[in-house]
């Protein structure tokens, strides 16, 4: 989510998402091409000798075939590319986490959880995970979907009457961002009061009323446009429907069955201990337009820049269903093939859960399902949010995941960081995606 520009690797405003291709099925893959002085000194040396390079290996639990390893062949090589990739953007602290049944689970950690102290970030410490809470919001209604409480092709209208269009919007379309409704976290003013005002708590009906004061992007179904709102009206149908909240929905659906149990839904400004502080170069109000610079001009933003500012806590309640969970490396590494494999789900909805579709006409972009996207044959999200950006994806082909969290929500030039690490990661590990 940049603010939060939610959504798994590339897309416009709050939290990057996928982009590309054509409908497709898990096993079928995107193309490579791809989807966010003392200064300077003070970003780089932690990740240099201050920090140590590698973090201890951690094993998978619950994950047939994933055994835990010593340093794989690959770290040696990998992991200085991941240094250097931080120093450029700018990210001052990194987990990193990748687990196949040949070289089990291998995870570093990588520079600094606090600028202020110097403190090296760690694997135990949580971070927000943005927009991979609408894997979570999805499941949850492709639950209700399977326990016959509605149907994917129902009318929101039939659970919130007051949304334009309602009638001819369907859940299938909320989940899949085909519903063309407005993005709240692309509105100005919503973004100023975002930078003035961070402490401020929102309602999700505060959110619709923003959404639902503009235009749609184009009639139901005749697009695809990443929009928190879409989440924000199935988390509200979710209570509805069960008549509890959404954190415990989150809870007793999924984080208890996948031995999930550091990862909450954080409805304030609260983030749980341990946690990695989190920083923010660039405005909620300037990333709206902020370009993605290159070359020589990247290098200038690194310059120029200023210090980060520390937005760790940040009210998440704008985020909500969309993107207000916080979690850590161990649980998403649980999370990435329960999602991606269908664990919590029946084999017809999961098959429903991963018909994807194209989010652009550029080609070799990630394809998006119902609250997941296919990132080159990885299976999963991404998230962007105030301070914090994340990845966690599972290739059902290789029983591989990978798990990357950052404590920056964008660099400099104006690239997702975490983002920009997986893509390193997967050309290095996984080059025939």
């Amino acid at each position: 989510m940049r603010r939060m520009q939610t959504g798994p690797m590339a897309h416009p405003a709050p939290d990057r998402t996928p982009t590309g291709g054509g409908r497709r099925t898990a096993r079928r893959r995107a193309t490579r091409a791809r989807p966010w002085a003392a200064l300077l000194l003070a970003a780089v040396l932690p990740l240099t000798a201050a920090t140590p390079a590698l973090g201890a290996p951690v094993g998978v639990q619950g994950v047939p075939g994933v055994r835990a390893a010593a340093t794989p062949p690959f770290a040696e090589q990998l992991t200085p590319d991941l240094i250097a990739m931080m120093q450029r953007l700018r990210i001052p602290g990194a987990i990193v986490s990748v687990s196949t049944p040949e070289w089990g689970t291998w995870t570093t950690t990588l520079g600094t959880g606090d600028l202020a102290t110097g403190a090296p970030i760690r694997t135990d410490q949580h971070l927000r995970v943005g927009s991979i809470t609408k894997t979570f919001t999805a499941t949850v209604v492709l639950q209700l979907v399977q326990e016959g409480r509605l149907t994917l092709d129902d009318p929101v209208s039939a659970f919130r009457p007051e949304v334009p269009d309602g009638e001819h919007i369907t859940v299938r379309q909320l989940l899949q961002m085909t519903s063309g409704l407005y993005n709240y976290s692309e509105d100005p003013a919503f973004n100023e009061r975002l930078d003035q005002r961070p402490e401020s708590e929102w309602t999700p009906q505060e959110l619709l009323d923003i959404a639902f004061g503009h235009p749609a992007y184009f009639p139901p179904g005749g697009g695809w446009h990443y929009s928190n709102t879409n989440y924000v009206l199935l988390g509200l149908i979710a209570e509805q429907l069960t008549g509890r909240p959404l954190a415990r929905l989150f809870q007793e659906r999924i984080f208890n069955p996948v031995g999930m149990h550091e990862t909450t839904l954080d409805s304030d400004a609260t983030i749980p201990e341990p946690h990695a502080e989190g920083y923010q170069f660039i405005s909620n109000v300037a990333s709206l337009t902020a370009p993605t610079l290159t070359g020589k001009d990247a290098a200038w933003a690194d310059w120029s820049a200023g210090n980060p500012y520390n937005v760790t806590h940040v009210n998440a309640s704008w985020a909500w269903a969309a993107g207000a969970a916080s979690s850590t490396v161990d649980d998403l590494r649980r999370w990435a093939p329960a999602l991606a494999t269908g664990t919590l789900l029946s084999p017809e909805l999961q098959r429903e859960r991963l018909n994807f579709i194209p989010t652009s006409d550029q080609p070799g972009r990630p394809t998006y399902g119902l609250g997941i996207a296919d990132v080159f044959g990885f299976l999963g999200h991404d998230g962007q949010i105030p301070g914090y950006n994340a990845f966690v994806g599972y290739d059902p082909e290789r029983c591989a995941t990978v798990v990357v969290l950052v404590n920056l929500n964008q660099s400099p030039d104006g690239t997702a960081p975490s983002d920009e690490l997986t893509k390193l990661i997967l050309a290095k590990l996984f080059p025939q995606h």
